[in-house]
């Protein structure tokens, strides 16, 4: 895929990039597959998964209690605690907005490995990683922000996001559904939406603008991107699901690239 190598005008010392469909044909790849990044938050993917893991296993409910008083794995999932950015302090009441919470996953984390009685980074290893293959995948600190891999690797996760092998495919759909709609609140880097969707773990496109997707992805199309200049996104629509991580930290420049880069690989599919 020729839309790929715009990453080679990225301002960014390491770039690579893949599309993948769901049957895990990868339709195209550019830069380097196996050099491993840190990914940010598109860590919160993979740890939501190992969650409705956790939860088909019947270790955790969607709606049981977890974190602050009245939040649930469920609220904790969605950003909807209540729980601030990256304090373990209650800055609302559940349910009410959708505040981004780094510490919001990392009590998810705990929670989880409290009831399966394995570390959270292991648990993620044995519940998704192992599976789908993603052996250069590796969590070792907050399940919020300190995943690393490959774009190798999340081509994997990918085309499981889009024809689940480790989960029902009902959970998965739940997952891309919008939990509380009608929230308002922050998208990190593009200011405040109204509303703010958000399924179980991943951002929901929807009509949100501005957005680091591009201006002809589908409002099904969800995801994550990462502060570390990373992003994962799956149009259901288009039928294919992309994968590009980076070495620089967002900012501008990312704002500025990604979505033609996106509407650049749509065109193509």
């Amino acid at each position: 895929m020729q839309s790929l190598a715009l990453i080679e005008n990225w301002p960014v010392p390491t770039a690579a990039a893949a599309v993948v469909r769901a049957d895990g044909t990868v339709l195209g790849t550019h830069g380097p597959t196996a050099h491993r990044f840190p990914l940010a938050s598109v860590t919160k993917p993979l740890a939501a998964y190992a969650a409705l893991v956790a939860y088909e296993e019947g270790a955790i409910e969607l709606d049981e209690p977890a974190g602050p008083q009245g939040s649930t794995v469920r609220h904790l999932l969605a950003h909807t605690s209540g729980l601030a950015f990256d304090e373990h302090r209650t800055t609302s009441e559940p349910g009410v907005r959708r505040l981004y919470s780094n510490a919001g996953f990392e009590v998810l984390g705990d929670h989880i490995e409290k009831a399966t009685e394995i570390p959270f980074g292991e648990y993620l290893r044995q519940a998704v990683l192992e599976p789908l293959g993603m052996t250069a995948t590796t969590l070792d600190g907050s399940p919020a922000k300190d995943g690393v891999s490959t774009v190798d690797d999340l081509v994997r996760f990918a085309a499981e996001l889009q024809a689940p092998r480790l989960l029902d495919p009902r959970t998965v759909a739940e997952a891309m559904t919008v939990q509380y709609p009608g929230t308002k609140g922050v998208l990190p880097g593009y200011g405040h939406q109204n509303p703010n969707d958000w399924g179980l773990g991943f951002e929901i496109r929807d009509h949100k603008s501005p957005h680091w997707t591009g201006s002809s992805s589908s409002p099904r199309t969800f995801g994550h991107f990462g502060q570390s200049g990373t992003l994962l996104w799956v149009d259901p629509d288009a039928g294919a699901a992309c994968v590009a991580l980076a070495d620089r930290a967002f900012g501008p420049w990312a704002a500025e690239v990604w979505p033609p880069f996106t509407d650049a690989v749509l065109a193509e599919l």
